[in-house]
């Protein structure tokens, strides 16, 4: 097949069509970005052919100076970005330009409002890359080979950015990236020797690969004006070109240290806190790790790579490194540096390295205390983080034995001290307003914060005054089956088996409730009949004080709300039955003792039942039976 036979046009994903034109209009008030997404791209392109370079030093095709050349010309009006790194293939062209293969597009379409400043943030949050081109560019056209490809295998792809893109194949002799932006008539200033000097200076002085601009150096002339040297143009190295990393932290301004994280982080947003810190001794690292301030879209897909770079002596290896961080704290972003292994360790070593063991000890303890750090002295600082991870630190308590009690301690939640969605109760702050002779952290759990702020099973604590945490985020039913108990306190759910407040309540209160049950037990056995098999044990209820009726899990059974969970997630669940609880004082409760009629009682006794069901959040098996019985009874009233 000739060159010329692989040409052919390409209509943009609508997603892609979307994105440019909100980035357009979105991001123009910061223009000059284009140059740093451009740079950090051919800088990661560079890291990967040098990591590839270890075990294949034969795709350097003899040229191992790894670096940026950036260009521009009045006359054309082009600006030119060129790298010697990895390359693409045809194919890899065709998946990473002109479609977004990104977790989370989605939701990032859901999320924007149509308000520009807001759209703005989301899309730096998004990343956009390559697009940044079009902010200033009418036309965009890219040439790639693969490092180690022929020269024949050279793509060409080009386009407007309105919808469509050519490709064709070209003969390209050096391997890696050059792309040409076409400035739009009202972009000259780019065209600008000083102009984009300054943009890398700003933007990408910590890429550690020499970023190069040719510099005139004039004609030399001796005193009496002849010249000696005639004048020429000598490739300049603009940026510091050293891993920022590896410089003392006194020596790192705020703003360098945010550019990084914009680099390594492909954000737009500065970073909510850092963390750089030097190990030595046997096992030699530097890690430089980054909270961002909001999270990322992909947040919720666990297999994604995270964002954790390792390098070792300066050299990029891998950025899919689960084993230097857990999956809990997979929105860190940063680097470790690692002295102390060998350049040609593969991943498979890595995974069974007792050293990486060690270092991802030694980051996850220095992360978990810069987070500390937040909670206890940037308490705004703190309610952003949590917002924003809360539920992924969560995910700590049940993967991270080690670390268990000081996640415990960094754990927010809502509660009836406040009865407020916003979640700022700590564990301590729990502990810390216990009432006297309270023995146990008391919760609840439920599909939403109103339904386990409204909970019936939490009547007889407001009566008490005893606090209640109040769980509403799906992963806390897994967070309180692992953490059992804080601070020496065992962590007690309301709304499963039988209520003991122990020293809570008072004798005279016992007595007068075995008292209660002996008169009622006949009612109790005879709700049992009409219930039969829906439920596994009928009993009166000391946690009720107004509602007549309430459903309670066994104590050592799975809670009603993970059983809905559970089926919503397609799971096959063996129908447990519930404990049925009744309010001895509540008019119906009392009205069905009386209740000589046996249809009635058991209708009115089916009414409170699927009541019982529906305050749980519940589905009826039969909401027009309950319907029905409800309507019935509402007329006999009326008589």
């Amino acid at each position: 097949m000739t060159v010329e036979a692989k040409k052919e046009t390409r209509g943009f994903e609508t997603e892609v069509k979307h994105l440019l034109h909100l980035m357009i209009h979105s991001l123009y008030s910061n223009k000059e970005i284009f140059l740093r997404e451009l740079i950090s791209n051919a800088s990661d392109a560079a890291d990967k052919l040098r990591f590839e370079a270890l075990s294949n030093d034969g795709i350097y095709e003899g040229d191992s100076e790894l670096k940026i050349r950036l260009e521009f010309d009045k006359d054309k009006r082009t600006i030119t970005v060129i790298d010697n790194g990895i390359g693409m293939s045809r194919q890899e062209v065709q998946e990473h330009i002109g479609t977004i293969a990104k977790s989370g597009t989605k939701q990032f379409f859901e999320a924007l409002t149509g308000d520009q400043a807001k759209d703005s943030e989301l899309i730096g949050q998004f990343g956009v890359g390559f697009y940044s081109s079009f902010i200033v560019a009418d036309k965009v056209t890219l040439k790639t080979r693969k490092a180690g490809a022929s020269h024949e295998e050279g793509v060409l792809w080009e386009s407007s950015g309105e919808g469509e893109y050519t490709l064709e194949s070209i003969d390209k002799p050096q391997r890696g990236t050059e792309i040409v932006l076409h400035l739009k008539e009202s972009e000259d200033e780019f065209l600008d020797d000083w102009r984009l000097r300054s943009i890398v200076r700003k933007y990408s002085d910590h890429i550690s690969l020499p970023i190069v601009m040719d510099k005139e150096i004039p004609a030399e002339t001796d005193d009496e004006g002849n010249e000696t040297a005639p004048a020429r143009v000598e490739e300049e190295t603009v940026n510091s070109a050293s891993a920022l990393w590896t410089k003392a932290r006194q020596d790192i301004s705020d703003e360098d240290y945010n550019e990084f994280y914009k680099h390594v982080g492909h954000d737009f947003q500065d970073p909510l806190a850092h963390i750089h810190s030097k190990v030595e001794g046997t096992n030699e690292y530097t890690l430089l790790l980054y909270i961002p301030s909001r999270a990322p879209f992909d947040l919720w897909d666990r297999d994604a790579k995270h964002g954790v770079k390792l390098y070792i002596k300066k050299v990029f290896i891998t950025d899919d490194a689960e084993q230097l961080m857990p999956r809990y704290l997979r929105f860190i972003r940063g680097v470790i540096d690692a002295n102390s292994l060998p350049l040609n360790v593969s991943r498979e070593i890595l995974q069974q390295s007792k050293q990486i063991s060690t270092i991802k000890s030694g980051a996850v303890k220095k992360m978990l205390g810069l987070i500390e750090g937040l909670a206890k002295n940037e308490a705004e600082k703190y309610e952003t983080f949590w917002s924003n991870f809360g539920n992924v630190i969560k995910e700590g308590i049940i993967e991270d034995f080690s670390n268990k009690d000081r996640i415990a301690k960094l754990l927010r939640f809502s509660s009836t001290h406040t009865d407020s969605e916003k979640q700022d109760v700590s564990l301590e702050d729990y502990v810390g307003r216990m009432k006297e002779g309270q023995e146990k952290i008391y919760f609840i759990t439920a599909d939403s914060f109103a339904a386990a702020k409204n909970s019936p099973h939490l009547e007889i604590f407001r009566k008490k005054g005893i606090e209640v945490l109040l769980l509403s985020d799906r992963i806390d039913e897994w967070l309180v089956s692992s953490l059992t108990e804080f601070d020496d306190k065992h962590m007690q759910s309301v709304a499963k088996g039988d209520l003991d407040l122990g020293k809570l309540e008072d004798e005279e209160e016992k007595k007068q409730q075995e008292e209660v049950n002996k008169d009622f037990e006949s009612v109790v056995n005879q709700i049992k009949e009409v219930l039969k098999e829906k439920v596994s044990e009928v009993r009166l209820s000391h946690r009720l004080t107004d509602s007549p009726s309430c459903l309670v899990s066994d104590v050592y059974g799975m809670s009603l709300n993970m059983e809905r969970i559970m089926k919503e997630a397609g799971q096959k669940m063996p129908g447990s039955k519930p404990i049925f609880e009744l309010n001895p004082t509540h008019a119906l409760v009392t009205r069905l003792k009386e209740e000589q009629d046996d249809q009635r009682f058991a209708d009115l006794t089916n009414i409170l039942f699927d009541q019982a069901i529906l305050s749980e959040g519940g589905q009826l098996d039969d909401p027009s039976a309950f319907v029905h019985k409800l309507n019935e009874l509402l007329q006999g009233l009326l008589k």
